[in-house]
């Protein structure tokens, strides 16, 4: 079953549609749902598809020439072509008098057995773009490798692609068209503990409470999400067992870059060079406090929840889960998802405020949104807004999410406006987001104040189905 992606297929599809020569870059992280796009895009489509094998130049011109043949309907007597360059013209020979897709998934192990394949692929393009119908995609899991070989200013293909489209994992609203049968309050869960990466998401059962996906998944030594993380931090670094505990660090709370340098037994110098790779990978994300573009007190996080996941709560119970006490297990987690999920919900309303501003019904037009943290001058103690965004110098908004089972009640009503005159904008409007409702005294002081928005996350469910 193929979900989402709409913009993206619309994206080729107007390519395709245009009829000339095209070229497209496609990347993204592993398990993000690339070959899942292209196979959707050229399902009717006349194509040649070849996925490059991590092999010598050898193996990968043979696959690549049986695709080749695959589509001329010949075999060619079983021969492969003896060249990349060879079979290349033949597939642009092909494209002078109709339009045909090439498609290269994993194109970086292609282009290491064959160093000079992008060479060749740019002498052609220079030679046949003007004439020729064929739109040429190349994809790639490595983003170092498609950065820095394919889109970078000194890569043999600059300024040859017409589209580039960077993958990134499905968003709360797309995650939810995966599990119709799920409850709505298990639908955050679900978003909490895969994320929204289509492999990770393929995992879980939406015929299941989220105790058993759990259990079958992260609680499970034979899942294919209990190694994951560790597998794929070994096919995209070389050093994995240090990565590793950089993670572990951030995902138990060392947030600060002197923290995680202590927890990890490492100097400074070196744990940057680790978060910034981490940060390429889609696995860490680097915040400084929102307006701040450079800032001491920058804070590191979890990016990706499937990682905030397993990093938080596996590790930990390894040895039960490995005798198969997998109940024992759930029943240390259960307790803590409650306050795990604090900061998924806040990226579930940041989601709704994003939308709500893109149907242009949003009482502020912000122009980025962000979380701030500081010293309150009053109190001199720290105090932080889980959500703000301005839309110039005289107008902001704030936020704060409450995922607890009790109604939001005025105090945090009141805090949350407190923590804004902080902040000298003329115009200030307030959001405060509850996962179980208001009291009847906060709802009363929305009103009257009417500057304050309240959002249930049933009403952020129903923004979701529009």
């Amino acid at each position: 079953m193929f979900i989402g992606r709409e913009r993206e297929l619309s994206a080729l599809g107007k390519l395709y549609n245009s009829g000339k020569f095209e070229f497209a870059v496609i990347y993204g992280r592993r398990r993000v749902g690339k070959t899942a796009l292209i196979n959707e895009f050229i399902g009717d489509k006349k194509a040649v598809y070849f996925m490059g094998v991590e092999s010598n130049a050898k193996q990968n011109l043979e696959n690549f020439s049986k695709s080749i043949m695959e589509l001329s309907g010949t075999t060619k007597g079983g021969l492969s072509f003896l060249s990349f360059q060879s079979a290349l013209e033949y597939v642009f020979a092909l494209s002078e008098k109709e339009r045909i897709i090439l498609a290269i998934d994993e194109y970086p192990y292609v282009a290491r057995s064959s160093k000079s394949l992008s060479s060749t692929l740019q002498l052609l393009i220079d030679k046949h773009k003007d004439t020729s119908k064929l739109m040429l995609i190349l994809c790639g899991s490595s983003m170092s490798y498609m950065e820095d070989n394919v889109l970078a200013y000194k890569a043999p293909l600059y300024g040859r692609r017409t589209a580039q489209i960077k993958l990134s994992p499905f968003d709360f609203e797309e995650t939810c068209r995966y599990f119709k049968d799920l409850s709505d309050e298990d639908k955050a869960l679900i978003y909490g503990i895969a994320g929204g990466t289509p492999q990770y998401l393929l995992q879980m059962d939406d015929k299941l409470s989220i105790e058993d996906n759990i259990k079958n998944t992260y609680l499970n030594p034979v899942s294919f999400l209990y190694e994951e993380p560790v597998n794929l931090l070994k096919q995209e670094v070389r050093e994995p067992a240090i990565y590793t505990a950089v993670i572990t660090a951030v995902a138990t709370g060392s947030s600060r870059m002197s923290e995680i340098s202590g927890k990890v037994g490492e100097d400074t110098s070196v744990c940057t060079n680790y978060l910034k790779n981490l940060i390429d990978l889609g696995i860490i994300k680097k915040e400084t406090p929102y307006g701040e573009k450079a800032s001491r007190r920058s804070v590191y996080s979890i990016e990706d929840n499937m990682f905030r996941f397993w990093y938080r709560f596996v590790p930990e119970n390894t040895s039960i889960i490995a005798r198969g006490a997998a109940d024992l297990a759930y029943r240390r987690i259960e307790p803590q998802l409650s306050e795990y999920m604090g900061k998924v919900f806040e990226d579930i309303c940041t989601q709704y405020l994003w939308k709500l501003l893109l149907s242009e019904k949003s009482p502020v037009q912000f122009t980025s949104l962000g979380r701030w943290w500081g010293t309150d001058p009053k109190t001199k103690s720290q105090t932080e807004i889980d959500i703000m965004g301005e839309q110039d110098k005289n107008t902001a908004l704030f936020a704060e999410c409450k995922w607890t089972n009790e109604k939001a009640d005025l105090g945090v009503l009141d805090t949350l406006m407190n923590r804004g005159e902080l902040f000298s904008y003329k115009t200030k409007h307030f959001f405060l987001f509850s996962r179980s409702g208001f009291t009847k005294g906060c709802a009363d002081k929305a009103r009257e104040s009417g500057n304050v928005t309240l959002v249930e996350y049933t009403d952020i469910i129903r923004a979701m189905r529009l």
